[in-house]
């Protein structure tokens, strides 16, 4: 059975540590990255450019002719 434990505190991690190894319980560490660095670089830097007006418009009708 695995048992899933998140969002705990640096502070508290160290209790669950020594009470799983005081009974014999395998503890494995994930640190999740949900989203891709560049990815992210990629969303930041565009918020960026439409702040400093390098971004276009567009109307929903060219929207759509752009994506046929």
């Amino acid at each position: 059975m695995d048992l899933i434990l998140k969002n705990v505190k640096k502070k508290d991690f160290p209790v669950f540590q020594s009470l799983a190894k005081s009974l014999g319980f395998e503890i494995v560490e994930e640190n999740e990255k949900p989203y891709n660095p560049e990815f992210v670089k990629e969303i930041l830097q565009g918020q960026k450019d439409i702040k400093e007006g390098r971004g276009i418009k567009m109307t929903m009708e060219e929207l759509r002719d752009l994506c046929k």
